[in-house]
């Protein structure tokens, strides 16, 4: 059964970092394409960053020189760096494959606030 388990977000204030992890377990994610979603209160989920097989990354406009996703082959597991947060980012965090999804995980809160 293909699962993912997303974690790391919090509080933090304004132009602060985060550092959220997906661990995966059930397929190998450098053969896919991955993505980190994200979902703020009564907007749609959006996708904000991905990452190919071959590396290649992607970041919606809102997050372009921000975030930086990566991808640790050895643990199964994508980051998502968060720098120069805003209050605008505020949000539960999600991972997947981005092709071929599968069930939502829990997702990892993010509250920027001061």
């Amino acid at each position: 059964q293909v699962q993912v388990v997303e974690s790391g977000g919090g509080l933090v204030q304004p132009g602060g970092s985060l550092r959220l992890s997906c661990a995966a377990s059930g397929k190998i994610i450098r053969f896919y394409t991955m993505g980190w979603y994200r979902q703020a209160p009564g907007k749609q989920r959006e996708l904000v960053a991905s990452i190919t097989s071959y590396s290649t990354t992607s970041y919606g406009d809102s997050v372009k020189g921000r975030f930086t996703i990566s991808r640790d082959n050895a643990n199964n597991t994508v980051h998502l760096q968060m720098n120069s947060l805003k209050p605008e980012d505020t949000a539960v965090y999600y991972c997947n494959f981005v092709y071929s999804p599968t069930g939502w995980g829990q997702g990892t809160q993010v509250t920027v606030s001061s």
